[in-house]
């Protein structure tokens, strides 16, 4: 991880690489959200959940007591911020309905594509995003929360 991180720095980053990981995390989203917003609008209980990153959030990116301040970069954290911004103004075009958008941190899970040095189990990383997507038409909309249920600012 160090590696990476270190190949992440806004003075090294690979351009190429953050249009990859722009295209997947900030475009991939907008695509989906546009195909399917037609049937959305049809449903009585519809619901978008944005898988993101607590690294996204740019109030603890900021605070140099954030256990990942240091981790900020503009390839995968930046990115998540950028899917907060395209989050929020899904939010905004469909204030007057009933859908309903909220987006879910699911930590630092054991996946290939961290070559499994993750710490959350796979389980645990998905159980938060498939309890807020049943969360019901009476359900919130607008939260932030994390693998382990707890809230984190925007």
């Amino acid at each position: 991880m160090a590696q990476l991180r270190a190949l992440a720095k806004p003075s090294v980053a690979s351009l190429d690489e953050v249009r990859a990981v722009w295209e997947v995390n900030v475009f991939g989203p907008l695509r989906v959200y546009q195909a399917m917003l037609p049937l959305l609008r049809k449903s009585s209980d519809a619901r978008i959940v944005n898988v993101t990153s607590a690294l996204g959030s740019l109030t603890l990116a900021s605070d140099p007591s954030f256990a990942y301040h240091s981790s900020f970069e503009p390839v995968y954290a930046a990115s998540k911020t950028a899917l907060h911004a395209v989050t929020l103004s899904m939010m905004t075009e469909l204030e007057a309905t009933d859908i309903k958008i909220n987006l879910v941190s699911p930590g630092f899970a054991r996946t290939r594509l961290v070559n499994f040095e993750g710490t959350e189990s796979i389980e645990d990383a998905a159980r938060e995003v498939v309890r807020v997507a049943r969360l019901g038409p009476d359900g919130p909309t607008a939260t932030f929360t994390t693998w382990e249920g707890t809230s984190l600012p925007w």
